[in-house]
C-alpha cells in the first residue's frame, strides 16, 4: 500500500486536486467527495502506468501543516 499527501483546491466551478509527490498526477470533480473518489483513482491509475514502465514508485517527501498566525486586529 501505497500513501500520498493530495492537495485539494476548490476552483470557480469545481474542485481540482494534486499530489506534490506525483507530479501530472491530477483530478477534477464537483465535490471534494467527487474529486477525492477521483483523486484515489488517478493515483492508482498512475502507479499502475509506473510499474508497467518499470519506474521507480517515489517515496513520499511533502508534508502539510496548519500554521495559526495570530495578527492584531488594527480595527479592535
Amino acid at each position: 500500500m501505497y500513501r500520498f499527501l493530495v492537495i485539494i483546491e476548490k476552483g470557480n466551478e469545481n474542485y481540482g486536486a494534486y499530489s506534490p509527490d506525483l507530479p501530472g498526477c491530477v483530478a477534477v470533480g464537483d465535490t471534494p467527495e467527487e474529486v477525492e473518489k477521483n483523486m484515489h483513482e488517478a493515483i492508482k491509475l498512475h502507479l499502475q502506468g509506473m510499474i508497467e514502465d518499470n519506474e521507480p514508485i517515489p517515496t513520499p517527501h511533502t508534508l502539510a501543516r496548519y500554521l495559526d498566525v495570530p495578527i492584531s486586529d488594527p480595527a479592535a
